[in-house]
């Protein structure tokens, strides 16, 4: 599974699946494509977050993430 093989969540940005950040009421959270209008939705699991220098999370250090729901979030 594509999870299990990325190093960290900096690693999905180009792996298959249109993974990106999420905004608005979801901010914190990353979507995957997954069929139609589905996503797979996942959040860093770490405590503290890891963040660069200025500000924002650092991707590049989290390595571990959370399955938060598949869901079909457009037309909210």
């Amino acid at each position: 599974m594509l999870l299990e093989e990325a190093e960290c969540l900096a690693d999905l940005h180009e792996a298959p699946g249109k993974w990106h950040p999420l905004k608005a009421d979801r901010v914190g959270q990353w979507s995957g494509f997954l069929d139609a209008n589905y996503r797979l939705i996942i959040e860093p699991d770490h405590h503290p977050l890891p963040q660069l220098v200025h500000g924002g999370l650092d991707t590049h250090q989290v390595t571990q993430v959370k399955i938060v729901e598949v869901a079909d979030y457009h037309g909210r």
